[in-house]
C-alpha cells in the first residue's frame, strides 16, 4: 500500500474513530443506536404488510362475499386448479392471516411475559397480595405503553383520521391511540388549569449564611428578627418597577433605598428618576454603572437647588458632564465621585477655579493619573471653604501635592491613600502645619511611614476622634507607645484603624527583637488613653500582641462601656479565654470578629453579641444565646 494511500486512509477513519472514542467515553454504544433502528424499521415494515395483508382480505370479501371455504371431503378428492384461481387465492390469503395473528400473539405474550419479569412492573405493582386481574391490568398499561408509535413515525390521529407525525408531545385520545396537533389542541381547552407550582424557600442554611455575610459586610446585620422599614424597604426593592414615586419619605430611608437598589443593580435610568425630586437637595447614587452621560445632564436638570452629589462607578461622569455643571448654576457643597477616570486634569482645574468657592467636601476614589498635583495646588486659593478632603487609590500625587495640601488652613478631615512613595518627613510637614485643628486622619497603606509621623501626631495632634494607620513596616512598639501615653492632649479617640501594623519577615515570621508594628506595650498604651471613649478598634494582623497583653487589658475590673465593635483578626494569641474577657468587660459590644483566631474553638457567646469567623463547622457567624 502506498503512502498516499494510508495517508487517505487515516483522514477517512480519523474522524469516525474519533466519534467512536467520545460516544464510548460518554456510556453510548454506537452498535445499540444501529440495533435499535433497524429493530424500529423492522417492525414498522411488519405493521404495513399486516395492514397490506388486511386490506387485500377486505377487497376478497367485497369481490365474492365470502370466502370458499370447502368441506374436508371435497378438499381431499377436488385438485386446486390453478385457471380457476378463485378457491386457490382465498385459501391462501386466509393462511397468511392466520400466520400474521400466530405470530402477532406470540409476539405480544413474549412482550408481557418479558413486562412480568422486569423491575418496572415490580415497582408498579403496589400490593403485593394483589389477584391475578390486577397484575394483567397493570401488565396490559406496560404493554401499551410500549406498543406507542415511537416518534418520527406515522400514525394516524384517532379523532380526524389525519395522517401525521408523531412526536413526544402527541396527545393520547380520550378512547386510545394519538392524536394530531389541531386536535391536541381542541383536547386541551377542555383541561382543568394546572395547577401553580409552589415556589420553594430559596436559599436554605447555605444561603442564608451567605445572605448573613452579606449583611454583615454591609453593616446592616442585627440579631433579631427584621424590623417593618427593613421588610417594606426589600419588598419596594423586589418590586422596583411598579413605583412611580417615593413620596415625602425621610432622606434617611431614601438612602437606604438607594443602597438596596445598587446593591441587587437595579438603579438604571428608569430607577434613577424615583432620586430626582426638584425640592431635593442631595441625590446619592452608589452604583451608577449603568447611567450614561444624558442620566447625569438629567440628574442637574431636575434638581435645580443640588447641593451634595455622591456617584459610585460614575464610568460615563466625563469631560462632558464637568463642562455642562460647570455652565449650570448649581453650587454644590459636597462633591463625592468613585471611578471617575473621563475627567482630565484640565477640567478637574477649571471646575475648582470656577465653581470651588461654595464647596466644603471634595472625595475622590480610583481616579488614577487625572487627579495630580497641579489639580491640587488649586485648592487653597480655588476652594477656601473645604473643610474635608479624601484622595483614594491614586497614582499621580506625590510629595509636592501634599506640600499644597499643607497650606489649606480650614481642613479639619483628611484622608490619603497614594500609591507613589512618599517620605516621612513629607508627612511631618503636613501633620506641623494642619494638625491642630484635623479631627480625621486616615493614612491607608504607608508602608514607608516610621515613629516620625507617630510622634509628630503626639506633638501637633490635639483635636483626633477618629485615626487610621494601615500596613505600616516600619513603626515600632515603641513609637506607638509614646504616641499613647498620659501625656498626650488629645482626647481619647472615638474610632482606631492600626490593621496590618507588624513585621514582615518570611523566614522568622513570629520572631520580632526590634518590636516592629504594634505590640504589647503599644496596646496597652491606646487602651489605657482611648479604651474609655472607643466605640470602633480594629488590629486586624497586629500578630504580635500576646494573650497576656489582652487578659490584662480586658481584665475584670475594667470595663469599656462605648465598645460596639472590634477587630481582633489574625491575632494568633488569641484564646476562648480571651475572647470571654472581652465580652465580660465590653457588655455593649455587638460584634467581634476572630478570622484566622485558631485557637478559638468553643467559646460561649453572651446572648445579642455577634462572633464572626469562627473556624468550625456552625458557620461563619455565631449569635448568642447564652
Amino acid at each position: 500500500m502506498s503512502r498516499q494511500t494510508r495517508t487517505v486512509g487515516r483522514r477517512i477513519m480519523g474522524p469516525q474513530s474519533a466519534l467512536t472514542d467520545f460516544l464510548a467515553s460518554h456510556n453510548i454504544s454506537a452498535n445499540q443506536i444501529r440495533l435499535d433502528a433497524e429493530a424500529r424499521r423492522r417492525a414498522a415494515a411488519q405493521d404495513n404488510q399486516e395492514g397490506q395483508g388486511d386490506a387485500a382480505q377486505q377487497q376478497l370479501l367485497n369481490e365474492n362475499g365470502d370466502f370458499d371455504t370447502p368441506s374436508p371431503e371435497s378438499d381431499e378428492d377436488q385438485p386446486v386448479v390453478a385457471s380457476t384461481g378463485r378457491v386457490t387465492r382465498g385459501r391462501s390469503a386466509a393462511q397468511a392471516t392466520s400466520e400474521v395473528e400466530r405470530r402477532k400473539k406470540e409476539k405480544e405474550k413474549h412482550a408481557i411475559d418479558k413486562i412480568k419479569a422486569s423491575k418496572k412492573f415490580q415497582k408498579r405493582k403496589r400490593d403485593p397480595d394483589a389477584s391475578d386481574d390486577d397484575d394483567d391490568d397493570i401488565v396490559r398499561a406496560l404493554f401499551n405503553e410500549r406498543a406507542k408509535p415511537l416518534p418520527g413515525q406515522m400514525e394516524n390521529c384517532a379523532i380526524c383520521n389525519t395522517r401525521f407525525t408523531v412526536t413526544p408531545y402527541s396527545r393520547n385520545a380520550p378512547d386510545g391511540g394519538l392524536v394530531c396537533s389541531p386536535c391536541g389542541k381542541e383536547l386541551a381547552k377542555d383541561d382543568p388549569a394546572p395547577k401553580k407550582k409552589t415556589k420553594r424557600a430559596s436559599g436554605g442554611p447555605v444561603g442564608a449564611r451567605r445572605q448573613t455575610q452579606s449583611r454583615i459586610l454591609d453593616g446592616t446585620y442585627h440579631v433579631g428578627g427584621k424590623s417593618l422599614m427593613s421588610l417594606c424597604i426589600q419588598t419596594l426593592a423586589k418590586n422596583i418597577d411598579l413605583a412611580e414615586d417615593l413620596g415625602d419619605l425621610p432622606p434617611k430611608i431614601v438612602d437606604k433605598i438607594a443602597r438596596k437598589l445598587s446593591k441587587h443593580r437595579l438603579l438604571n435610568p428608569t430607577t434613577l428618576s424615583l432620586f430626582l425630586k426638584p425640592s431635593n437637595q442631595g441625590v446619592l447614587v452608589y452604583d451608577g454603572a449603568k447611567l450614561s452621560a444624558d442620566d447625569f445632564y438629567r440628574i442637574f436638570h431636575s434638581v435645580p437647588e443640588l447641593k451634595k452629589l455622591k456617584v459610585r462607578n460614575a464610568i460615563h461622569f466625563k469631560d462632558e458632564v464637568v463642562e455642562y455643571l460647570v455652565d449650570r448654576h448649581i453650587v454644590l457643597e459636597d462633591l463625592y465621585l468613585h471611578g471617575c477616570n473621563l475627567i482630565s486634569e484640565g477640567k478637574w482645574i477649571e471646575y475648582l477655579q470656577k465653581k470651588g468657592q461654595p464647596l466644603r467636601s471634595l472625595r475622590v476614589y480610583w481616579t488614577d493619573k487625572h487627579f495630580t498635583d497641579a489639580v491640587l495646588a488649586v485648592i487653597p486659593t480655588g476652594c477656601p471653604n473645604l473643610t474635608r478632603l479624601k484622595v483614594c487609590h491614586n497614582q499621580a500625587v506625590t510629595g509636592e501635592g501634599l506640600n499644597h495640601i499643607a497650606k489649606i488652613a480650614t481642613l479639619r478631615h483628611l484622608s490619603l491613600d497614594l500609591r507613589e512613595a512618599i517620605h516621612s518627613d513629607v508627612y511631618v510637614k503636613l501633620l506641623t502645619a494642619i494638625g491642630p485643628q484635623l479631627e480625621t486622619l486616615c493614612l491607608t497603606r504607608v508602608p514607608e511611614l516610621d515613629n516620625t509621623v507617630l510622634d509628630a501626631l503626639h506633638m501637633h495632634c490635639r483635636n483626633l476622634k477618629k485615626l487610621r494607620i494601615t500596613d505600616s513596616e516600619l513603626m515600632t512598639d515603641a513609637g506607638f507607645a509614646r504616641l499613647f501615653t498620659s501625656t498626650w492632649s488629645n482626647p481619647g479617640l472615638v474610632f482606631l484603624d492600626l490593621q496590618k501594623c507588624r513585621q514582615l519577615e518570611s523566614t522568622k515570621p513570629r520572631e520580632n527583637p526590634d518590636g516592629i508594628g504594634l505590640c504589647d506595650e503599644g496596646f496597652k498604651a491606646l487602651m489605657a488613653h482611648s479604651g474609655k471613649t472607643l466605640q470602633n478598634l480594629n488590629v486586624h494582623g497586629c500578630r504580635h500582641i500576646s494573650s497576656k497583653a489582652f487578659e490584662e487589658v480586658f481584665t475584670a475590673d475594667k470595663t469599656y462601656e462605648n465598645m460596639h465593635k472590634m477587630e481582633i483578626s489574625f491575632c494568633e494569641e488569641v484564646t476562648d479565654f480571651v475572647v470571654g474577657c472581652i465580652f465580660r468587660s465590653c457588655p455593649n459590644l455587638r460584634e467581634l470578629n476572630v478570622f484566622g483566631c485558631m485557637k478559638v474553638k468553643d467559646v460561649r457567646v453572651p446572648k445579642g453579641k455577634i462572633l464572626v469567623g469562627v473556624p468550625n463547622a456552625r458557620g461563619m457567624v455565631i449569635e448568642g444565646e447564652d
